[in-house]
């Protein structure tokens, strides 16, 4: 399997279709089920395999200092603490004993919590509560079995085949004993984590760094223990005890947070899937954004080269949302991407607003080129739109376009009431960006003959002095 996505080919990927053999990261899946592994092929609509984090999490030995911080989180912290300082002031009585007892039991139904929380990409520690409530009790006395099974092996070899064959067997159970841990926390059956087969499956599956693993545990372990004798035998004894107490359970945790984090990085490799959780809810439910899918979708479309599919898409969604801007500019980028100018023309009611909305005065002109082409002689048929175009066409130094929209204007849209702002634009065009004064002065006489009730009437003679002078159209008193 390629571990990248065939769309975003930096990103792993996290899903692939068994059918069409597409690979597909989480920006390609935004509305896949990840909690319950379920999702369907946006090509083919078969359900995807779901892959997880494989691939994609740090190998453990770049985390050395991850894992030696992790039991100071204040939920095992706070276990620690309470297994470490309880026992030391409880009597030494049989109620003392049997408090002490179930503090052990919860350490160790705490560390299968850890195994099982951190293989399903869970950096964090589970809850103080998990040591205590909640099923998973039963997981402790399975290991119990699963020792004195282990003893009873070496046992067996030794009175079948003498001390040699004892110590190979304790030698090799000792190197299993990692698997066995990891068996037991993800199947919870005692004879899968003794079975030969199973442990040596695992191993093999993992690789060399089952190894690495296993020597940074033995170092781990000589760590410990060094820690505790020297506490012992330097320190007053009651001293001594805590710190030797505390010491062990430090280290507990971080032999059973690497196991976890060793069935996460091979996860693929072992027949599962579970994805990094350290800044997501892992209850989250499923995005169903449909705005996500679409952009995935689109993105897809449009790295096929499915330029029609792409346009599809778009036009549903603006069917959906009308007035979208993000939808309406991603229409107007694929079409002049691909200088579709049937396209711009069949769309230009809802691409023009969007365009003057944006000020945009050369795809504008694009637009409005693309519009003589498919139609020669083509022109709006809304007056106050023919008005915002020939502006912002004028404004961009388009003076061609904007007479061409404002042609005929007063015969075109006779009841509008800004004809006289609308030829104003034409004679300026003319005037300051043609240099044709003696046209510009025929609108701006229009002006004064046709429209003495508006605003602009007032200041046509100024103007009419400057077209006359053959100078820059300005308005009084104010450069333009």
């Amino acid at each position: 399997m390629n571990p990248y996505c065939d769309y975003h080919p930096a990103e792993p990927a996290k899903w692939s279709c068994p059918g069409c053999q597409h690979q597909y990261c989480s920006a390609c899946m935004p509305d896949a089920d990840r909690a319950g592994k379920r999702g369907f092929c946006p090509h083919c609509n078969q359900s995807l395999k779901y892959h997880g984090s494989a691939g994609q999490v740090e190998p453990f030995w770049t985390r050395i200092r991850a894992f030696f911080l992790y039991p100071l989180r204040p939920a095992p912290l706070s276990l620690i603490a309470l297994c470490t300082f309880v026992p030391a002031v409880l009597s030494a009585n049989i109620v003392g004993a049997i408090l002490s007892l179930l503090l052990v039991l919860a350490l160790f139904k705490y560390t299968y919590s850890i195994v099982q929380h951190t293989a399903e990409g869970n950096l964090e520690p589970p809850a103080l509560a998990a040591a205590f409530t909640g099923s998973g009790f039963s997981i402790i006395f399975k290991q119990f079995a699963v020792f004195f099974l282990m003893g009873g092996l070496v046992t067996a070899a030794g009175m079948t085949g003498g001390g040699f064959f004892a110590i190979l067997a304790a030698v090799l159970l000792i190197l299993a004993l990692p698997a066995s841990v990891i068996i037991l926390a993800m199947e919870e059956r005692v004879l899968a984590a003794i079975n030969p087969v199973h442990l040596a499956a695992l191993i093999a599956r993992i690789g060399w760094p089952y190894i690495v693993l296993y020597a940074h545990l033995v170092l781990m372990a000589l760590a410990g223990a060094a820690i505790q004798s020297f506490a012992i035998s330097n320190l007053q004894p009651w001293l001594g005890q805590l710190i030797a107490g505390f010491t062990n359970s430090y280290f507990t945790l971080i032999f059973f947070h690497m196991l976890g984090y060793l069935l996460l990085q091979y996860q693929g490799q072992l027949g599962f899937a579970s994805d990094i959780q350290e800044t997501e809810d892992p209850t989250a439910a499923p995005l169903r954004d449909r705005s996500k899918r679409l952009d995935a979708d689109l993105d897809m479309a449009l790295k096929d080269g499915r330029y029609d599919k792409a346009e599809t898409l778009l036009l549903d969604a603006l069917k959906r949302h009308p007035g979208h801007t993000g939808y309406t500019e991603k229409l107007f980028r694929l079409l002049e991407a691909r200088d579709d100018h049937a396209g711009l023309y069949r769309q230009h009611r809802r691409l023009l607003p969007w365009l003057l909305e944006r000020m945009d005065g050369a795809a504008m002109a694009f637009t409005m080129a693309a519009l003589e082409k498919t139609e020669p002689g083509f022109r709006l048929h809304d007056a106050k739109l023919t008005h915002d175009c020939a502006r912002l066409l004028y404004q961009h130094g388009n003076y061609l376009l904007a007479l061409h929209q404002l042609r005929d204007f007063h015969k075109r849209f006779p009841e509008y009431d800004n004809i006289a702002d609308a030829y104003l634009i034409a004679a300026k065009a003319l005037a300051n960006g043609m240099r044709r004064f003696d046209k510009a002065s025929a609108f701006l006489r229009f002006i004064q003959k046709k429209c003495a009730g508006h605003p602009v009437h007032a200041s046509v003679e100024h103007y009419l002095a400057q077209a006359e002078g053959k100078m820059y159209l300005k308005a009084p008193d104010l450069a333009e």
